[in-house]
């Protein structure tokens, strides 16, 4: 009985190391949701909003939600409207917004920010080759 409660002790502290061993376990609140298909980072980031820059179009990542100008003034929206459903958002170029976390995205696309973005994965084109 006592070999059996020693064997079972000491694959337990195995299996827990070789877990460990495998990298960061991240634990969410929503896992019932996923994030959007089209972001996949490879690392983990602190990020709130990912912008598309050839289409004007922000994405919040806590609310689940699209940001688009019209007639001037920024609409949240769950869906995209039909005028933006044949972009193909994970083909498109993003940028991973890593210093604003606010609730006014007017504030910092209207800011000086627009030309500091940070980078991401799909900033860059595959380049033809010759």
């Amino acid at each position: 009985m006592k070999k059996r409660k020693y064997l079972l002790i000491i694959i337990l502290f195995t299996s827990m190391f070789m877990i460990e061993s495998c990298g960061p376990v991240v634990f969410s609140s929503r896992l019932e949701i996923p994030p959007p298909p089209w972001f996949y980072p490879n690392r983990i980031e602190t990020v709130r909003y990912v912008y598309f820059p050839e289409h004007n179009i922000y994405y919040d990542l806590s609310l689940r939600s699209y940001i688009y100008l019209k007639n001037k003034a920024w609409l949240t929206v769950k869906v995209l409207p039909s005028q933006y459903r044949s972009i193909d958002l994970k083909r498109s170029r993003f940028v991973r917004i890593k210093n604003y976390r606010g609730d006014n995205i007017t504030n910092y696309h209207q800011g000086d920010n627009t030309k500091r973005r940070g980078t991401s994965l799909q900033t860059s084109r595959r380049s033809k080759r010759n």
